[in-house]
């Protein structure tokens, strides 16, 4: 064995050999593994983040179904002659889209030059715009404010992804990702399908994006701040209107005028340096001075006023007949209304309407004793935090304590705000807050009025109260109240329905006279006479209580409720208004103004009810019919003949009856006058061969009219129709054919003879009796001889021979048909009976005048 020195160095050195090549080895291999795992690590890294983005883009909405165009477009509604009389907007739905053609290149290259320069470079994104927001990112500390949206992808922020505002961290990298693979995909869908991608995009963005002032898009922009449509823009204005978008209310134009030329000059910078316009058109436009133009616009437009009662009540219909008939919710139906670019074609005449509105804000067509009516409400929160209510009633029991016939009516709104503050005064604690405070000051008394085509139904104007309209979708009194309608009741409860069943003719003879509901409750005529024997047409001419109540009675309650349910009232209980008082009008919930004409233009077209309409055409931003009222279907209510019969003794109440003051110039009409207890309604409903038109006075206090003051409402109701009706061919009445005109015997109600007791009057021709009175002629008796007594100084005269008259005793007449029992049998229905009831056998009739003072009273 070798133990020398340099054996042990070679030993020595090979182990240290040895050793080396494992740990070289060991090295090779940990760094081999390292590099394994790293690589698996980054392949399943990115798998992972190649499946997460495939996982975002796979749930990125299709393409085919993602609707690119606007939300939201302004509705309109037209009258029917087709003017534009209203426009409607919702929340971000003032818009009025336009087609690329319509919109101006400059307006397409502005907002191109400050919104994304390679739009017409790109697929969808910008690369480069990507990498420069991130490189500016990074050096301002990785705050990444530039963007890099092309507008491709800003519009399918706004259209598709619609809940950007509220996205988390996380939901806003997903939808960032979708934009840009949709962007990508959009451009290339439009391409493959023919379409100009870039026209396609520009114009649906231009029509989407919000231009301040509640303006969405550039057509309703340019109207607003230039009062011009957008095609007719120019390079300065169109370079406003693109400085907008970035902060809608730090550059408006009206509110920041000079903000916004800072950004319209970058905007005409960078359309020169991007060659859009000339060097010469950059200077022109640079020395516009546009903003002036918008702040003469500004101060030129009148402030937005409120709906009429016309357009209130299209809205409110509409609403309705999309959730009946469309199966939409409440918040469905307004939100497609208001924003969902609806032409709305409505029946308004805006010749009628502006007559009506024009009368009804004439203080001369009103009583000269005009006071102010008080609707106010307070919210105050007291020094301890609670909050307390106060309400017009509470205020008037305050000085009510005071003065017992306080009754919330003024001379003046000055007077009206004195009370106001005194009751503050009184209620207010140190401390208090007042949250809020509503007042409102209306003329009284307060009147409404409705005007329909009875042909057709359609409302042609409409007005619900008198005095300003502050707001719009407010108290409408011509549809929304709903109050008792006096005797105008009296032709469709109990005479109308007794008429059609044949249980009377308007020769009917009825005694009137002391009466006393089934409850022993006694009725009066207005007058607080009687007149004895009247026929059915005197007691319609001088509206006379008993007689319409003993009808109906007769009748029954019952069958003339279900006549005025086929009439279209609403609100009438069968529970509580199947009773005497109903032939008067004593109904527990009332009708309204709309109802009421409503069932009067059906006696004026032939006893056929038509559903009052409002709108004719809805179409829906693509002219697609949404809903179609043109055919407004009628229902037979009465026969021709009632009609007739009714529309002929209402003219009557016109010429001589309760109904003068309202008599035409120009025009045949009718009508029937109604007037409930204490005075307190003032009701006329009639008709033309045009129109049918009610009228509702009433004071919104419920006081009493005084007796001066019950017929301005008449002459109201003439004036506007008088005034409707000029030009027009005055046309008398249509008289059905199943009428005729004939002479009865009032002793045996058959036809008369030249002997007969007799009256002339119009019946239904099934009413009518087929024999004649065999006369009524009475023998004079005979002249009896003369004695004389004999005397001396007398002279003989000879002695004449009577000469009898012939005694023809006539036959008796027929027995007449007994005249209608007390209670008669109620027919199941009361259309048309099979075989009409005889005519009752008249007593004397009674002449009688016309009384001053109509019995519309209802109990």
């Amino acid at each position: 064995m070798h133990f020398g020195k340099s054996h042990l160095e070679d030993k020595r050195e090979d182990l240290r050999s040895h050793y080396g090549k494992i740990e070289k080895t060991a090295g090779v291999t940990a760094l081999r593994i390292a590099f394994c795992l790293l690589l698996v690590v980054l392949v399943c890294g990115a798998g992972l983040v190649i499946g997460a983005v495939r996982g975002v883009i796979d749930s990125a909405p299709d393409i085919s179904e993602a609707n690119i165009m606007p939300l939201g477009n302004a509705s309109f509604i037209y009258d029917a002659d087709g003017n534009q009389v209203q426009k409607l907007t919702g929340a971000q739905g003032n818009r009025v889209s336009i087609s690329i053609e319509e919109i101006p290149l400059d307006m397409q290259h502005a907002i191109v030059a400050v919104e994304d320069a390679r739009f017409y470079e790109h697929n969808g994104i910008d690369p480069s715009g990507i990498i420069r927001a991130f490189v500016v990112g990074v050096s301002h500390g990785f705050h990444f404010t530039e963007g890099a949206s092309t507008i491709t992808q800003q519009l399918l922020k706004n259209n598709v992804f619609t809940d950007w505002m509220e996205e988390t961290r996380m939901q806003s990298f997903k939808r960032k990702i979708q934009e840009q693979y949709l962007a990508l995909k959009l451009e290339k869908t439009l391409t493959a399908e023919g379409e100009n991608a870039k026209d396609v995009i520009l114009e649906n963005y231009l029509n989407t994006i919000n231009l301040g002032s509640g303006c969405y898009g550039v057509q309703t922009a340019a109207q607003t701040y230039f009062g011009k449509d957008a095609k007719d823009l120019t390079l300065s204005e169109c370079a406003v209107l693109a400085a907008i978008p970035k902060a809608p209310t730090a550059y408006n134009p009206k509110n920041h005028p000079e903000k916004n030329q800072q950004r319209r000059d970058k905007i005409l910078n960078n359309m020169k340096e991007q060659g859009y316009i000339t060097e010469e058109e950059y200077t022109i436009a640079m020395n516009d001075n546009v903003y002036d133009r918008i702040a003469m616009h500004t101060q030129s437009q009148a402030e937005s006023a409120p709906y009429s009662y016309f357009i209130d009540e299209v809205i409110t219909n509409l609403i309705n007949d999309l959730m009946v008939q469309k199966g939409y919710t409440e918040v469905q139906a307004k939100n497609v209304v208001y924003s969902g670019g609806l032409k709305i074609y409505t029946t308004q005449d805006s010749y009628m309407q502006s007559i009506l509105d024009t009368e009804f804000q004439n203080p001369e067509n009103f009583p000269a004793n005009t006071q102010i009516g008080l609707d106010w409400a307070l919210t105050v929160e007291q020094a301890d935090g609670e909050v307390q209510n106060y309400s017009k009633e509470m205020l008037q029991l305050y000085f009510r304590n005071s003065d017992p016939s306080f009754d919330l009516l003024f001379d003046s709104q000055e007077e009206a705000q004195s009370y106001i503050d005194q009751y503050k005064a009184a209620i207010m604690q140190e401390g208090d807050t007042i949250v809020a405070e509503r007042s409102s000051f209306t003329p009284q008394p307060q009147a409404c009025m409705t005007v329909m085509d009875q042909r057709t139904g359609y409302v042609k104007a409409i007005v619900g109260g008198r005095g300003e309209k502050t707001a719009s979708l407010t108290f409408n009194r011509a549809t929304d109240n709903y109050s008792q309608p006096g005797s105008t009741f009296k032709i469709l409860s109990a005479y109308g329905p007794a008429l059609d069943l044949g249980k009377i003719t308007l020769a009917t003879v009825i005694k009137d006279e002391p009466f006393n509901y089934s409850d022993g409750t006694p009725l009066q005529n207005s007058d607080l006479t009687y007149h004895g024997d009247v026929t059915v047409r005197q007691a319609i001419i001088n509206s006379i209580n008993i007689p319409a109540v003993k009808v109906l009675t007769e009748l029954t309650p019952k069958v003339g409720f279900d006549y005025l349910k086929k009439l279209g009232f609403s609100k009438l209980s069968e529970e509580y208004d199947v009773i005497q008082p109903l032939a008067l009008g004593g109904i527990t919930y009332g009708v309204s103004d709309l109802e009421l004409t409503a069932a009067y233009a059906a006696i004026a077209d032939g006893g056929q009810y038509r559903k009052p309409v409002f709108y004719t055409k809805v179409t829906d931003s693509k002219g697609n019919v949404l809903i179609d009222n043109t055919e407004n279907k009628a229902t037979q209510v009465f026969k021709a003949s009632t009609a007739s019969l009714l529309t002929n003794v209402m003219e009557d109440v016109l010429e001589k009856g309760t109904g003068v003051a309202a008599r035409l110039d120009n025009m045949h009409a009718a009508g029937k006058t109604g007037t409930t207890n204490e005075a307190k309604d003032l009701v006329f409903a009639g008709f033309t061969p045009y129109y049918t038109a009610a009228i509702w006075a009433t004071y919104d206090t419920h006081a009493e009219f005084p007796e001066s003051d019950r017929e301005f409402h008449k002459r109201l109701w003439a004036k506007v129709m008088n005034e409707i009706h000029e030009g027009l061919a005055d046309m008398d009445f249509e008289t059905s054919a199943t009428v005729q005109e004939a002479t009865i015997c009032t002793k045996t109600g058959l036809l008369a003879r030249s002997s007969c007791p007799s009256i002339t009057e119009y019946f239904a021709v099934s009413d009518l009796p087929t024999e004649r009175c065999r006369g009524h002629y009475t023998a004079p008796a005979s002249t009896p001889t003369p004695t004389r007594t004999p005397s001396a100084a007398s002279t003989p005269q000879a002695t004449p021979t009577p000469t009898e008259a012939p005694q023809e005793t006539p036959a008796p007449p027929e027995t007449p048909a007994d005249p209608p029992s007390n209670t008669p049998e109620t027919p199941d229905t009361p259309e048309t009976p099979d075989a009409p009831s005889e005519p009752d056998t008249p007593a004397e009739i009674s002449e009688v005048q016309p009384q001053s003072e109509e019995s519309g009273s209802s109990e």
